[in-house]
This record gives C-alpha cells, structure tokens and sequence, in this order.
C-alpha cells in the first residue's frame, strides 16, 4: 500500500492520530517537546487509562512561562506525571539509544504506556560515538508474543467490543482503581527487560543506578544528562577521600520506593535531590517530594534500611539549559556538610533576591586529562557547526578515540555566533558541560575577535587559527591588545587564511566550512594529512552527493586550495597593539540596555543576578538599536545613477538597515564630498517647486550581507553587464 502523509494542525492532532493507530492494533510512537508534549497530554490520559502501549520520544525541553526558550530543562516532562504514563530518564547519546529499546519493550510487556524523555539540545543535540543495537538483538529483547497480544486487542468489526465509554460516580472511581496491578508491576517487569537487554548488549541498567563510595555519607539524587556531570564529580572527590556517591533516576514513574531505597547505601545521613524544573509554589520540586515520600514511608517498613532517616536538602539546577558542572555538584554536596544547609537552593545562578543560590568555586574542574579540546566560534549559517558535526564524525569513524561534540547557538540563528565544542580521546566521556580550556581555538569570523576575548578559553601552547582577509604579514598589527597579550603570555601558535577568498575563487559564496575543516585537520594533527584530506573528501560526497557533481566538485576544489592559502604567523615577544575591544553598546544607551541587554550581547549573560531580571518577563523596546554586530564580510552599495528609486531595497531589508530620504537640496549644505545623492523622481515631489534630493544609505553595522536587496532590485545599467 502507499503510505498517506498527513500534516496534523499541531501535535494534539498527532497524539489523536497515534491513539486512534495503537487502538487500530498499530505499533506507534511519536516524537516531540515542551508545548507540543503538553498539547498531547489530553490524549495521553486516554491512552494510559485505556492500558495501551506506546512510546512517546521527549526531547525533555522547557514550557514557555515569562519568555519563551527553546533550551533543555524537565519542566515539560513533569507537566505528564498524572497522566499514568510511565517515565523513563536517560542521561547520555548512549543511554538515549538504548533506554528507546527497553521502553518499547517494557510498554508491551506492562501495557503501560511509557515516556522516553532525554535533555533537549544537551543530548539531543550532542554528536558521539556509540554502540548500535542491531536488529537481531532488537528482536531478541521484544517478543513477537507480546506484539500479537496487542494487536488482538484492537478495535474491530471482527471482535466488536465497546471502548471509550462515559461513565458516571457510581463506578468511574473504582474502575480506575482498577488498573492498579498493572503499575504494581511494571517496575519489575522494566527490570526485567533491563537484566535481558544486559544480557544481549553487555550493558547493566537499573531503575536506580548508584554510583560512588559504598559507605558515602552524602549522596545526590538526580536524573538526565545532569547524572553524568554528578558521576565525573563523584570520582573526582572520592579520589579524594571523601564519602560521597550519586543516585541517578532511570525509570521516575511508576516510582519503586522500595528498589530507591536499596539502591541508597545505609550509611548515607545526607541526601541533595536535584530537580531540573521549578514548580512556584509547591512544598518542593517532583522528584524532591517523592524522595522525601519514599524515606517517611520506609519508617513504616517492618525492616527500615536506616537506623535514622537521612536529611534530604532539595535543590533547583539547569532550567532552560543553563550549565551544570562537576563544580555545582561539589557545592551541592558541600552544602549537605554544613550545619544548617540551605534549603530549596538554585545553583549555577546568582540569585541576590531571595537568596536561594549556592556559591560554588568555578576553577574545580575534573575532566580528565589528556583529551582533546578545540573550541570554534562561527557565524550562525556559515557551515561552521555543519563541519565540526562532520569533523567529529571523522575523528570518531577514523580513530579509536572517544568523542564528543556539541554546539552553542542562540535563537537568532542565522548571523548569531555559533560555538562548536568538540572534545576526544582515549578515555570514556561523560562531561556534559561546556569545557573552559581548550588546545585549539578557531575564530571563522574576524569581527568576533573585535567584539569579545576570544582567546581567553585557550590554554598554554594552543592553537590558534584566525580566518582573515589581512596579509598574514600584517595580521599581528591588525589585531586588538586582549588577543596579543593572550598570544604572547600563552605561546599560542597563530595560522591564519583568507577563506572568503579562497571560498570565492572556489564559486562556493561565503560558506568557508569545507575550507575551515581542511584547516583544522591541517594543523591539529588528528589524522596524517593526507589520510585526513581523503576523509574529507569522503565526507563531502556523503553530504553534498545528493546535491549533484558540481557541488561535490567545488567543496574538493576548496580542499585542495585551501593548504596553499595556509599561513602560520611569526609571534613578536612583546604586545604592540593599543586597540582594545569595542564597547559592547554604546555610552548613550539607557539604563537598562547597559545592565541587562550589554552583558547579554557581551556573552555574559551568565554572570547576570537575579536583581536584574524582569519578575514578570516584561522588556522595553527599541534596544535591538544598540546592537552592533558588524557580521557582513560584503555590504551593497547604492549606485545613483542606476537607482529608479522603487524602494524596494528599503522594503525588504530583514534587518531595516536600508534607508532611503527624500530631503530639501538645503540640507546638503553641509554635507561631505563623497556624499551621495541625486535629484528625486516622481510628480508629487516636483510640484514642490524645487529639486529636492534622494539618497539610500545602508547601516554596516546592522548589515548582514544576506544579498536580498540586490536580489529584488530591478534596475539594471545600460553600460555595465549584470550591474
């Protein structure tokens, strides 16, 4: 049969469309995130309550409150946990992979419907290597049994049976007590399935998996890519003898007391539950008050597993994305070890309102060493991000190295700066955070190195690799003072190329991607240079064949070109340049643009305390006025003489930095030589009675280079081909 294609209006139509599938005897799964998992529960109770299975793929993200934001937290998650699926946590690319097996395996097992739930953008968007389920196996963990049994309990004319009905307060509540053995023994039958996938994979999962000393003292509890951070961490301080240990959440609902508490180790007297969401005005955030409930509730146990109830401290981390380090899991932990911890505390924020904050010391690091770190910042829609995917992919196929990249960029996408962290090595990695040092460092746009102190995360000896149209005899005295003190006092060997040009002369435009890979593989070492070229090459056609030969043909031209228009630059001994970085606004922008929108612009936003923030999102306008951004490699240039003065250059400006002005001939009186204008068109303005001036100019600082005013502008010269 051919397969119809529908576009529901939004995803509650794609949760009825899967309910009305699985209650077709269909196996179905859908994908999605914050609003959209939201507009999907209605569905969801139906689905849960009518015992069906099912998995629903959450890319856990945060729901829109004050402001929107597209960034990971739980606070989507959370908003499902009456709805009766089940929740099932995972923490890293791998977990991802391999918890989307056991949740459909145990849905069909339980008949409870199970979502799969993983940090959005923090592993959904992380590039690594890992170890792929192969069909074999899959069949292996999901019996064909299972699959017939589901499929005989759907709705047909064949074997009509009544489902969906309206039902009154005489019966409602106790039929929903009904489905309560179910639930009773879905843990077990999730753990069940996790023992037979360690079976066939080598890989041991548990509901709760606890991680550190055997005797620790302290323990933190969370779930999601966070666990990872919290498990470096562990290592790192029982190194150093203290008694310490993590409890990372896998299978959340139904929540197992009785399998969380023999997964603690009695001599815990401290318990830290990390909740990434926030729930204004409840006692505590989810997973804290099921912590809490699972511990009162064990006093009652014929057999209870503590002497004496350990304290437990609830805390708030990483909403909307925000970092979470080994640093802030140290803090959570030094906290539990004072005498009067603090209470429902944040942690990675500055919270000088009401105080929730937990101060943590930025400089512990515990990432192992002898790893890999190249950090590129790149302009949102030059290719950068699309290589470095391309170049870890590479690295990870061509080397037995571990890898792992992951990219930064904001909700202005195209012209925003990009950050691309790609970390490899010998060693297995769990840092789910952004790193703070690095052994390569690349600046694919000059202007950055104007705007912000770029070189300030490389380390001692690293490299540098600037992407600029300066003679590379003339690059060290073109650039400002912060980026010569930094190579100096660091030893950084600087390359340079002009990949714009190199770009052009390859017919590929502005994208440098191609161009800025052969680079890194070129001077980092990686890979022998010539067996890195081929992978390249490779990777082109992989990516580009679709595209047709000539695109291919072009991106193998850029490679091969791109090694002659490499340079490294001598590094004097001494700082020369006086320039410093330009102010990030300028000095006449009102007050709150200098304290809130400046320190955002600047890449600061982090360091923002809570005083300055709007309570209840609101802005004031006009402040994208005062930001600068001066990414354009190309502006237009009005020709007078050619000009019709439609204004439809004016008109189509994404970023309004076309201006045209029609103005009295007096007010030139003062104007520049090379002022442009010329005598304006259209009967209106000669009835005026004198020749009154036209001019279009363009800001280059608010231009991006986009090419759409050339693009829509209809006159052409009469002497000048194409002009």
């Amino acid at each position: 049969a051919v397969p119809e294609v529908v576009a529901m209006q939004s995803e509650a139509g794609a949760a009825g469309a899967i309910h009305g599938a699985l209650q077709s005897g269909a196996l179905a799964t859908t994908f999605t995130s914050s609003q959209g998992l939201l507009l999907m529960i209605p569905n969801m109770y139906k689905i849960a309550g009518e015992l069906t299975p099912t998995v629903f793929h959450v890319a856990a993200r945060t729901v829109a409150t004050h402001a929107l934001s597209i960034f990971g937290d739980h606070s989507d998650v959370m908003a499902t946990r009456a709805t009766g699926f089940a929740l099932l946590a995972s923490g890293s690319v791998q977990e991802a992979h391999d918890m989307a097996l056991i949740a459909h395996a145990a849905t069909l097992g339980t008949r409870v419907p199970f979502l799969h739930f993983f940090d959005g953008f923090r592993t959904s968007h992380e590039v690594m290597k890992i170890e792929e389920i192969d069909d074999e196996r899959i069949r292996t963990l999901v019996p064909l049994e299972l699959v017939r049994q589901h499929r005989e309990r759907a709705l047909t004319p064949d074997r009509p049976v009544v489902r969906g009905t309206a039902q009154n307060p005489d019966v409602f509540f106790q039929a929903r007590e009904a489905s309560n053995p179910f639930y009773d023994a879905c843990p077990a039958l999730v753990q069940d399935v996790m023992d037979r996938f360690a079976a066939i994979t080598g890989r041991a999962y548990h509901l709760f998996d606890y991680h550190g000393d055997p005797d620790a003292e302290r323990v933190v509890v969370l779930m999601g890519s966070g666990a990872e951070a919290a498990h470096e961490c562990v290592d790192a301080l029982c190194g150093r003898g203290e008694k310490v240990g993590v409890l990372r959440v896998r299978l959340y609902r139904p929540f197992d007391a009785r399998a969380f508490l023999s997964a603690l180790p009695p001599s815990v007297r401290a318990i830290a539950v990390l909740d990434r969401t926030k729930e204004p005005g409840a006692a505590g955030e989810p997973l804290y008050l099921d912590v809490v409930s699972a511990l009162t509730e064990s006093t009652h146990q014929d057999n209870p597993r503590f002497e004496r109830i350990p304290r437990v401290i609830g805390g708030r981390y990483g909403l909307s994305g925000k970092e979470f380090t080994p640093a802030m899991v140290k803090a959570a932990f030094d906290n539990l070890e004072t005498r009067k911890p603090k209470t429902h505390f944040t942690v990675g924020i500055r919270d000088d309102v009401t105080h929730t904050s937990l101060e943590y010391d930025t400089g512990f690091e515990t990432e192992p060493e002898g790893g890999f770190r190249a950090l590129f910042y790149g302009l949102g829609s030059d290719g950068t991000v699309g290589a470095n995917k391309n170049s870890i992919k590479i690295i990870g196929e061509e080397t037995s190295f571990h890898v792992q990249g992951y990219f930064v960029y904001d909700s202005k996408k195209a012209g925003s700066t990009t950050l691309s962290y790609l970390r490899f090595g010998e060693t297995p990695i769990r840092s789910t955070y952004l790193f703070q040092k690095a052994h390569f460092v690349a600046c694919h746009h000059p202007g950055f190195l104007e705007q912000q102190d770029v070189l300030e995360r490389a380390l001692d000896d690293a490299v540098f690799l600037l992407n600029t149209n300066v003679h590379p005899d003339r690059v060290w005295e073109s650039l400002p003072r912060v980026a010569q003190e930094h190579i100096v006092r660091k030893r950084l060997r600087v390359h340079v190329i002009d990949a714009f040009r190199v770009a052009r002369d390859a017919g590929m435009g502005t994208r440098i991607n191609t161009i800025m890979q052969t680079c890194f593989f070129a001077i980092s070492g990686v890979l022998p240079r010539d067996e890195a070229m081929d992978c390249i090459k490779r990777s082109i056609e992989k990516t580009y064949g679709i595209k047709g030969g000539a695109i291919v043909s072009m991106n193998h031209a850029a490679v091969d070109s791109t090694l002659a228009a490499l340079h490294e630059v001598h590094v004097p001994e001494r700082v020369e340049s006086r320039r410093e970085l330009a102010p990030v606004v300028d000095a006449r922008a009102p007050e709150f643009v200098q304290n809130v929108t400046a320190p955002i612009i600047a890449c600061l936003g982090d360091d923002l305390p809570v005083s300055r923030m709007p309570c209840d999102g609101t802005f004031p306008v006009g402040t994208s006025r005062w930001e600068k951004r001066n990414i354009a490699s190309e502006i237009p240039i009005w020709d007078p003489q050619v000009c019709i003065q439609c204004g439809k250059c004016a008109v189509v400006c994404p970023h309004a930095a076309i201006r045209s002005k029609v103005y009295a001939p007096e007010s030139l009186a003062n104007a520049p030589d090379h002022f442009q204008s010329r005598e304006v068109q259209g009967k209106d303005f000669k009835e005026l009675g004198e020749a009154w001036r036209y001019t279009i100019q363009v800001a280059p600082e608010d231009c991006t280079g986009c090419g759409i005013c050339v693009e829509i502008c209809p006159a052409r010269s009469k002497e000048v081909v194409r002009h």
